[in-house]
């Protein structure tokens, strides 16, 4: 008789940890920390490289980094039916780190170099693309992944391999049909999809308040109207965030059926430059939080912490420095990868 061993980013009995951790090894702890802490310190980055006049825009998600990180450990990584699709919003930062997105990859994309994988330099910040890990383009239209999400999950349903496809977006975005119009498509009785649907609800929509915005309590609220499971959490708790994400995820794989979680975040500097990205020590800082709670706890030493500041710090720095010498793309690329199967075709002679 075999015993099976537990993963050290799962949830682990055996491991001595306080009951306020739920039960999570302190290996996951740790791990979600660094992932926590590396996310900060590139959309930090990001800023400064937009404040250098390296780039023209960002805007990212500091302040999600509990709830985006521990999606992003959860999900069945891979390419293909088999393995979860992901359609996120431009605040997915957190989430694309705990897949194992090196900094390169979002320093190049905001500083339009030919060299980044996403975008090859056409897009602009947290506009992700990884095909490799069926990462859906971010689209910049507002709420539109909601809709194109019905797609993956319909293939998924078809081949029953107990993928699942996971949505994103912000509480503004959920007064856009497209989210209307998903709640309807996942729920049809006897045709229900395997969609994990969520909001990070932070509170704003640009510059306008979510208070007097929306007639229901919380937005978890409509997806009840349509039988859909659903619940709101604490989404700058990673603890609280991981086990509902694993509940959610669970559920959703045994019975084909989409579930809702409504993640309520902070917005650390801001809606995007456009608003100054300046941040705002009004609201909770879910890294600072839960870097307290382990340093307390004796998972983390202060020294170490320190030295991980550092260490992506200079990871940051090093690539910016990298991609400042990368080239930008140029203008006969333009009509490169517009069609399948045409990536260097002229469309202009049509």
């Amino acid at each position: 008789m075999t015993t099976k061993k537990s993963s050290p980013l799962s949830p682990a009995k055996s491991n001595k940890v306080t009951d306020s951790f739920g039960g999570l090894s302190r290996e996951l702890l740790v791990k979600i920390h660094r992932d926590m802490v590396k996310s900060r310190i590139l959309e930090e980055r990001l800023i400064k490289i937009y404040r250098a006049g390296e780039s023209y825009f960002w805007i990212g998600g500091p302040g999600e980094e509990a709830w985006g990180v521990t999606l992003g450990m959860q999900a069945k990584k891979g390419q293909g039916p088999s393995y979860d699709y992901l359609h996120l919003h431009y605040r997915c930062t957190p989430t694309l780190i705990a897949m194992g997105m090196p900094m390169i990859d979002s320093v190049r994309l905001i500083m339009n170099r030919t060299t980044d994988v996403s975008t090859g330099g056409r897009n602009f910040s947290n506009h992700y693309c990884f095909p490799k890990w069926n990462v859906a383009p971010v689209t910049s239209p507002i709420g539109v992944q909601y809709t194109i999400a019905l797609g993956t999950a319909h293939v998924q349903k078809r081949t029953g391999h107990k993928a699942i496809t996971i949505v994103t977006g912000g509480d503004a975005g959920t007064a856009e049909g497209d989210f209307a119009s998903c709640l309807i498509w996942a729920s049809r009785k006897g045709s229900e999809l395997p969609m994990l649907l969520t909001v990070q609800n932070n509170k704003w929509g640009i510059s306008t308040s979510y208070e007097g915005q929306h007639g229901e309590n919380h937005i978890a609220d409509r997806a009840k109207a349509f039988g859909i499971r659903s619940r709101v959490i604490n989404g700058n708790d990673p603890v609280e965030s991981y086990i509902a994400i694993q509940e959610e995820m669970e559920f959703i794989r045994k019975t084909g059926k989409p579930s809702f979680i409504e993640a309520m975040v902070s917005r650390l500097y801001g809606h995007s430059s456009a608003s100054g990205a300046n941040i705002d020590t009004s609201v909770e800082d879910p890294v600072k939080m839960f870097e307290e709670r382990l340093l307390k706890a004796g998972h983390l030493k202060s020294q170490d912490v320190a030295q991980l500041w550092q260490e992506f710090e200079q990871e940051g720095i090093q690539a910016q420095e990298q991609a400042r010498g990368e080239p930008q793309p140029q203008s006969e690329s333009i009509w490169e990868n517009v069609f399948a199967g045409n990536e260097n075709a002229d469309w202009r002679k049509f």
